[in-house]
């Protein structure tokens, strides 16, 4: 077995020890991860897996291949958590072994490993890949073909890396990588690489390195793939739904998506704290290149540069708050701090104060918000009263058991911050990096075992569990003054046989044929209080659940 088979195998080995335990282990959030698994599980109940449904109507918002994921997932493993995101710890697994795969490629075995390393570490993609939201293979995508486009530019144009492929065979691959992306989340995928090819062009002072037919063969290469559920839609049922999924991309960029509107800067920051440790030494590599890479090694760094502006920059426009809609940049950012940290492995640059100030002070956030969360979490009550949201402060009504063990985590990161500088000072730079960034996975691994599923018993616990509960009964579901997928899944909603039940005033004042149940939040409950013959059957947590029979039954 070859040195790059043995540490393939090593980092699948790496990711499946952290991405696959615990998938399943609290309920799915609001609004995505539940939206995604809901159109899973429609997709299996009708035996329709062309055309995606939500609440048994179409859902033009996405293309089906990440929901084609899970309902393969959720034939393996059931209908639940664990098969929702079990495609996205699949896509970690893959993406440690890509990177170390492109880094090996670009430099060297040691560079692939660093990368790769680096990536399994930081913060925010390990998150990700626990989650059951698009945006992992999405951005795997997209990634993977600017790297094919790259290396199509390289061979065609010359490069200092040896390359022994037709540059026809990287350009017509790298279309078809990016029409996955299309596919999977909409051609926001080609937007990005687009925009990323125009900044390249600008750099090149508008001289073509790719021609006008090569770029056309590229894109028509990512419509051969998207042409596969796009255009047999189409044929099928007509254009109505292709229209509604352009007006609703289009709408993406014309405002900021429900009102999740971000300040200026917002996604710098959200790198910045959420990619740590590798935001540290990304800023480095961002401003100072490696005098001894070689041309394509440089001209990798300044794509990598490019592509992490236009990431920043166009979702600072959109003035979207959405976390992951800069995660993209993820790949750029990680590929620079590896780079700065070979130049540290190899004692060529100083760990400055700068960078030591950097570790400390946004590893000290996470520290003190992890220390500071078991202590709110037992005086629950005092908080309540600084909440002026009658919703938030019973939210914190919620009985959830804390133990104080849940500091162990921020005890962790101390000490490895602390031992990674203690290892670099004393010239052990390597255990040092292993320290660092497999010490800062385990974190994040047991921060989330710790805290997340005592967070969503706050948040959203009490309504899952009333919907749960409905599962056997037939009946409707409804939420009122409050957008939510959760009462759709959890309470396995079968398909729609009478058409007015999509009608509320129907649900709470027509000749319904079976018990109807509304779950309202507290501050609006009283809104419901218009309608006699709801009957409020309980109230947990911020949640109000209300009951009306059909006409003519006893309640």
């Amino acid at each position: 077995m070859s040195q790059a088979t043995r540490t393939s195998w090593g980092l699948a080995l790496l990711g499946a020890l952290f991405y696959l335990p615990f998938l399943g282990g609290v309920h799915l959030f609001d609004w995505d991860e539940i939206n995604f698994a809901e159109i899973a599980r429609e997709m299996i109940v009708l035996d329709e897996y062309f055309r995606p449904y939500i609440n048994y109507q179409p859902f033009w918002e996405k293309p089906p291949l990440f929901i084609w994921m899970q309902v393969i997932s959720m034939k393996l493993f059931g209908v639940g958590e664990y098969a929702a995101r079990f495609p996205n710890a699949l896509c970690g697994i893959l993406t440690l072994i890509i990177l170390y795969r492109m880094g090996r490629r670009l430099y060297d075995h040691r560079f692939g490993l660093i990368w790769a390393i680096t990536y399994f570490g930081t913060v925010l993609p390990f998150l990700y890949f626990k989650s059951g939201i698009i945006d992992p293979w999405f951005n795997l995508f997209i990634f993977g073909g600017i790297y094919l486009f790259i290396l199509f530019h390289w061979r065609k144009n010359g490069s200092s890396l040896e390359l022994h492929r037709h540059p026809y065979v990287y350009l017509f691959w790298g279309g078809v990588i990016i029409g996955l992306g299309i596919l999977t989340k909409g051609p926001v995928a080609f937007l990005l690489a687009a925009l990323t090819f125009g900044v390249y062009w600008v750099y090149k002072r508008f001289r073509f390195y790719v021609s006008v037919p090569e770029f056309l063969g590229f894109t028509f290469s990512a419509l051969i793939v998207t042409g596969a559920w796009f255009g047999l839609e189409t044929l099928r049922n007509g254009t109505w739904f292709m229209e509604q999924f352009i007006s609703y991309q289009a709408e993406l960029f014309s405002s900021s998506v429900a009102g999740h509107k971000g300040f200026p800067g917002y996604h710098f920051v959200v790198l910045l704290i959420g990619c740590f440790p590798a935001s540290i030494f990304a800023i480095r590599g961002l401003w100072n290149s490696d005098p001894a890479d070689t041309d394509h090694q440089k001209d990798f760094r300044r794509w990598m540069i490019y592509l992490m502006g236009v990431v920043v920059i166009l979702f600072s426009i959109v003035q979207s708050k959405i976390v992951h809609y800069s995660s993209l940049a993820y790949f750029p950012l990680t590929f620079l701090a590896a780079q700065t940290a070979r130049r540290l492995l190899d004692n060529r640059i100083p760990l400055g104060r700068a960078m030591r100030a950097g570790l400390w002070a946004i590893g000290g956030l996470f520290m003190i918000l992890i220390l500071a969360l078991p202590f709110a979490g037992r005086q629950a009550e005092q908080l309540a009263t600084l909440f002026d949201d009658p919703f938030a402060q019973a939210n914190l009504e919620a009985n959830v058991y804390w133990s104080g063990w849940e500091v162990l985590p921020a005890i962790l990161l101390v000490m490895v911050i602390f031992l990674f500088l203690r290892h670099h000072n004393r010239e052990r730079r390597w255990e040092g990096f292993l320290t660092l960034y497999i010490g800062t996975g385990i974190f994040v691994f047991l921060t989330l075992v710790c805290f997340i599923k005592r967070i969503e018993g706050y948040s959203q616990r009490a309504a899952i569990e009333f919907y749960e509960e409905r599962q056997d009964e037939s009946c409707y579901v409804i939420t009122h003054a409050f957008k939510s997928y959760a009462h759709l899944f959890y309470s396995r909603k079968r398909p729609v046989t009478d058409e007015r039940s999509y009608n509320k005033e129907w649900l709470l004042t027509g000749p319904v044929d079976r018990d109807v149940y509304v779950v309202s939040k507290i501050h609006r409950a009283d809104e419901l209080g218009a309608y006699p013959e709801l009957v409020e059957i309980g109230r947990k947590n911020g949640f109000v659940f209300f009951h009306r029979p059909p006409p003519g039954t006893d309640r």
